[in-house]
């Protein structure tokens, strides 16, 4: 499964989100979603212990001016990389 998380870590409860990903699961962060993979924060580390694997969509990352702020441990991916994810997932989850 695919989950898009579009709000910031303070507006969303990502616990809820972790407890249903897999290692099969991918999660992409978009809009102000992308503040919840900022370097050392809470979030990140919460995200960091599950097994699903982690990408983050530039542009917004860019639109944010948080560039160079971003972990490493999270994957930068553009937009023909964010439709791929979409084309691989047949099930995907907003949140």
């Amino acid at each position: 499964m695919l989950f898009t998380v579009s709000h910031s870590p303070y507006h969303c409860d990502l616990s809820a989100l972790l407890r249903l990903a897999t290692s099969e699961d991918e999660i992409l962060f978009l809009q102000d979603g992308v503040m919840a993979v900022l370097k050392n924060s809470e979030s990140l580390n919460l995200l960091l212990n599950n097994p699903a694997s982690l990408f983050v969509l530039e542009n917004d990352v860019i639109a944010r001016g948080l560039t160079g702020q971003i972990s490493d441990s999270v994957t930068l991916i553009g937009y023909t990389h964010f439709v791929d994810l979409t084309l691989k997932h047949q099930q995907q989850l907003a949140w």
